[in-house]
């Protein structure tokens, strides 16, 4: 199996003389070394991968969805801010999402779809989604060729170790001219490079993210594996309240204590802008285009 650092090797986004030793070990394990290229900016884990098994059984997962049966304030946040970001390529289209996690982004917008799908390893997600009467799959080869129309999938690609043919199969059910809609976490993150927070760094630094793109890395990726016309932008995930106590406690939540007051809608618009004008959002947003 291709690793990612032979990916981004291939890509033009890594190199052996241009790798530096970012971080000895991730918040969950002390044997993982983790890389930056000093010329791409772009953070990375070589040879390792924990394996499929991990995302089968979820263990991994903070908030296991399909045995609480209670919702995550994060996850219903972002299945809002997707759903409306993603709207003009989702209403009245054929959509899978993959990865699709407990479905959230899924019953955000299955009755805006001509149709709608997921493809998830975790298999209680899949069957609790079945169950509710979303069809879920469990590979994309399940889906026939240009069978659809959107392909989205939201902070996935991190955690493969080699992402390429993923995207091509990804390519495959998208009809000519379809659209592939991705997030990421961000290499450029404002905590991680600008503000150089250790405990954040402590914090996100996971064994299972194998990479933190940038957004030249991201756009060369989708390139190679066949796609059109790749335009990435930022998007800011968590609000100016949350790195305040970052900085000041070390700690994430500032979200969900009362500094998120702080964010009001105009605020959060702002702040967004502000940290997109120097590329320090904590996420990115790629949109391209099937060429057929």
């Amino acid at each position: 199996m291709t690793n990612i650092f032979e990916t981004l090797s291939e890509i033009g986004a890594a190199s052996e003389a241009h790798r530096e030793v970012f971080a000895t070990g991730t918040r969950d394990r002390d044997d993982v070394t983790v890389y930056r290229d000093r010329q791409s900016g772009v953070i990375y884990i070589d040879g390792f991968y924990g394996g499929d098994e991990i995302y089968e059984e979820g263990e991994y997962r903070d908030v296991n969805l399909a045995k609480t049966g209670s919702r995550d304030y994060e996850i219903t946040r972002d299945a809002t801010r997707r759903s409306t970001a993603c709207k003009p390529f989702v209403c009245g289209r054929n959509i899978v999402d993959f990865g699709c996690g407990d479905g959230s982004f899924l019953r955000y917008v299955q009755n805006e779809t001509a149709s709608c799908c997921g493809v998830e390893l975790q298999r209680d997600y899949v069957r609790a989604l079945r169950d509710e009467g979303i069809a879920c799959h469990t590979s994309l080869a399940d889906l026939e060729d240009g069978s659809m129309d959107t392909a989205v999938s939201f902070h996935v690609l991190e955690h493969l170790p080699d992402p390429l043919p993923v995207l091509r199969e990804l390519k495959r059910v998208l009809r000519p001219g379809g659209t592939l809609i991705v997030e990421v976490p961000h290499a450029g993150d404002m905590l991680l490079r600008e503000l150089k927070c250790d405990a954040f760094k402590g914090f996100t630094l996971w064994s299972q993210h194998l990479v933190l793109h940038t957004r030249d890395s991201l756009r060369r990726l989708l390139a190679a594996a066949g796609f059109e016309n790749p335009v990435v932008e930022g998007v800011q995930r968590y609000p100016l309240s949350n790195h305040l106590n970052w900085l000041s406690v070390g700690r994430p939540g500032g979200h969900k204590s009362t500094l998120a007051a702080l964010d009001t809608p105009d605020l959060l618009s702002a702040y967004e802008a502000a940290l997109n004008r120097i590329d320090a959002t904590d996420t990115l947003m790629a949109v391209a285009r099937n060429p057929g």
